[in-house]
C-alpha cells in the first residue's frame, strides 16, 4: 500500500511540477492578501514601533512612498518579462538542440518556478500596497503604510538576488552535462518507485494466464498511456469479481480501438454483455492517457531522452560526437540501474490474496534495443561512438541477470556486423574486436562472478 502511495503522489506531482504556473499564482495569490493585511497592521503598530525598528523602517512622505512602490512594481514587470523570455529561449535551445522531450525536465525546474514567484509576488505585492497610500491633497487622514513600504523595498532586493541567482541557474541548466544528469535522476526515481528489486522477495502470486474465454479490452481513446490507477483497478476487478490483464504498458503509444487488455471471470466463463461493458468502462477511468510521455510510471522514459540526446548530437547539423559518448556513458549507468529491477508482470492481488490485475512491463531486450539500435545506425561511421557501445555493453554484461544476457549477446552480434560493413583501418579493427571479445567473455561468465554477487 505504501507504493501505492507513492506511485500516486508521484503521479501528481509530475502533473503539478511540469506546469510553470502553480507557484508563481500562488506566489500572487499570496501577495494580493499581504498587500491588503500588512497595511491594516501598520494602522495597528505604526505609532508602537520600538526606536530602533522606527529608525529602520520607511520614514518618507505619501509622495517617496509613492514614488519607491511605484518604482519596484515597474521594474519588477520588466524583470519578470525577461526571466520569461530567457525561459522561452532555453526551452526552444533544448527543444532544438537536444530533444523536446527534455522540456518536461525545465519546465518542472523548481528554481525557475520560484524565481517568477518571487518576481510576480513582488510586483503585485507593491501594486496593492500602492492603493492604500493617502495624502493631504486627497483629502482625509494622511497615511503612508511604512512597513509595507519596507517590505516592498526588501522583496526588490530579493528580487534582484534572485535574477542574479537566476541567470548563474540557466547558464548551468543548459549545459548537457546538468540536464544528462537530470534525466538519471528522475529515471532511476520512476524505477524506485514502480519496479521491484531482484534481491528483494520474489511476489507470491504467480500471473494467471488468460483462459480461451477471455475477452479483450478496447482502448476507447488514443494517447500514450501515462499512468495506471492500481488500487482503483484492482476494485474494479473485485468488484466485478474478475481478472483483467493490461498489456500495454506505460509509455506505450494506444490507439482507440485495438487492444488494451484482456478480462475474464474469476470462474473463467465468459462475462455478460452488461458486466463487461460496465468493467471495461471502469478500467478506461484507472488508465490515464495523454498527449505526451510523463516520467511517472514509464520506466522507460528516461532511457527515450537520453537516446534522443544522442541521436541528436550524431545528427549531420549537430555532428558532436563527444556529446553523444558522454550521452551513451550515462545511458549504461541508467541500463546498469535497470539490471537490478525485475520486470516481469507486476500480480495485484485483493484482500484475499487472489490475484485480481496483472500489469505487463517492457521486457529489458525491448528497452536495450531503443538504447542501442539508433545510436548504433547513426554513429556507426565514428569509432569512438562504436567504442562506447561495446563499453555499454561490455558494462551490462557484468551486471545482467541469466534472463537478460541472450539480449546484450544479441545487440554485440548486430554491433559486430555494423563495424564489419564500415571501411576501418586494421589498428581500428583490431580495437573494436578486442572490446567484442572482451563482452562475450563477460557474458559467458558463471553468475558467481556478477560484481552484484
Amino acid at each position: 500500500m505504501n507504493l501505492s502511495i507513492r506511485r500516486a503522489a508521484q503521479t501528481v506531482q509530475d502533473g503539478v511540477r511540469t506546469q510553470l504556473w502553480p507557484l508563481p499564482i500562488f506566489g500572487v495569490v499570496l501577495a494580493v492578501a499581504a498587500g491588503i493585511l500588512v497595511p491594516l497592521l501598520d494602522v495597528r503598530i505604526d505609532e508602537q514601533l520600538p526606536g530602533v525598528l522606527d529608525t529602520l523602517v520607511f520614514n518618507g512622505d505619501p509622495g517617496a512612498a509613492r514614488t519607491v512602490l511605484s518604482a519596484v512594481s515597474s521594474s519588477l514587470i520588466t524583470v519578470t518579462s525577461l526571466t520569461f523570455s530567457l525561459t522561452v529561449v532555453t526551452l526552444q535551445l533544448a527543444s532544438s538542440q537536444f530533444s523536446p522531450r527534455l522540456l518536461r525536465t525545465f519546465t518542472q525546474d523548481l528554481f525557475v518556478q520560484v524565481t517568477l514567484a518571487i518576481f510576480l509576488a513582488t510586483f503585485t505585492f507593491s501594486l496593492t500596497v500602492l492603493r492604500s497610500v493617502r495624502s493631504a491633497s486627497e483629502g482625509g487622514v494622511v497615511f503612508v503604510p511604512r512597513i509595507s513600504v519596507t517590505i516592498a523595498f526588501l522583496l526588490a532586493v530579493a528580487s534582484v538576488v534572485s535574477l542574479t541567482l537566476f541567470l548563474a541557474h540557466l547558464t548551468r541548466q543548459i549545459r548537457v552535462e546538468t540536464m544528462l544528469q537530470h534525466v538519471y535522476d528522475d529515471a532511476v526515481g520512476t524505477m524506485q518507485t514502480n519496479l521491484t528489486r531482484r534481491d528483494d522477495p520474489a511476489e507470491g502470486t504467480p500471473a494467471p494466464a488468460p483462459p480461451h474465454s477471455a475477452q479483450v479490452l478496447w482502448a476507447r481513446s488514443s494517447g500514450f498511456l501515462t499512468s495506471i490507477d492500481q488500487d482503483d483497478l484492482v476494485g474494479v476487478a473485485t468488484r466485478a469479481d474478475a481478472r483483467v490483464v493490461i498489456e500495454r504498458h506505460p509509455g506505450s503509444f494506444v490507439v482507440q480501438g485495438t487492444p488494451l487488455g484482456r478480462v475474464w471471470a474469476r470462474s473463467e466463463s465468459p462475462l455478460d454483455p452488461e458486466t463487461l461493458d460496465r468493467l471495461a468502462a471502469d478500467v478506461a477511468g484507472a488508465v490515464n492517457q495523454g498527449p505526451e510521455r510523463t516520467a511517472a510510471q514509464d520506466v522507460g522514459y528516461g532511457l527515450r531522452q537520453v537516446t534522443d540526446i544522442v541521436n541528436k548530437a550524431l545528427s549531420p547539423g549537430v555532428n558532436d560526437p563527444t556529446t553523444a559518448v558522454h550521452g551513451l556513458g550515462q545511458m549504461s549507468a541508467l541500463l546498469v540501474e535497470l539490471t537490478t529491477y525485475r520486470l516481469d508482470p507486476l500480480v495485484l492481488t485483493d484482500d484475499d490474496d487472489q490475484a485480481r490485475v496483472v500489469l505487463h512491463r517492457p521486457a529489458f531486450a525491448e528497452l536495450l534495443e531503443v538504447c542501442v539500435a539508433q545510436p548504433r545506425s547513426y554513429g556507426k561511421a565514428d569509432v569512438q561512438v562504436l567504442s562506447r557501445l561495446y563499453t555499454l555493453l561490455e558494462d551490462l554484461a557484468w551486471h545482467a541477470s541469466t534472463e537478460q544476457r541472450p539480449a546484450v549477446l544479441d545487440q554485440l552480434r548486430r554491433l559486430d556486423a555494423t563495424v564489419a560493413d564500415q571501411d576501418l583501418d586494421d589498428v581500428q579493427t583490431a580495437r573494436l574486436d578486442e572490446l567484442g571479445q572482451s563482452v562475450r567473455r563477460i557474458a559467458r561468465r558463471t553468475a558467481g562472478d556478477s560484481p552484484a554477487s
